[in-house]
This record gives C-alpha cells, sequence and structure tokens, in this order.
C-alpha cells in the first residue's frame, strides 16, 4: 500500500514540473506563431530543391 502512496506522489512532482515547463513556454511566446506551421508544408519541396540545386554547383 505505501508504494502506491509513492507513485501517486511522484506522478503529481512529474505533472507540477511539466505544468511549469508549459506555462514557461507559453510565457516566453514559445507557441505565439500560429500562421508559418500551416503554410511551411506548402513550400517545403521548392527549399528542398533549391537546397539541392546550390549543393550540385558546388
Amino acid at each position: 500500500m505505501s508504494v502506491i502512496y509513492i507513485l501517486i506522489t511522484v506522478s503529481i512532482i512529474v505533472a507540477i514540473v511539466f505544468f511549469t515547463l508549459f506555462v514557461k513556454a507559453v510565457k516566453t511566446g514559445q507557441y505565439d506563431d500560429s500562421y508559418t506551421p500551416s503554410v511551411r508544408m506548402l513550400f517545403e519541396d521548392e527549399l528542398v530543391k533549391e537546397n539541392n540545386k546550390q549543393t550540385k554547383n558546388k
């Protein structure tokens, strides 16, 4: 029965740590850009082609 108390305590501590890290990331602006990821996939092929051309020219 004491193992359950230890596991619950550890899981609550881990949850608090992850929550504080998430709040810190939100406050520092980690998730502010919501437009670029949706558009990035449209231009990904062009970036790959340009990189291939540059490496072939060298």
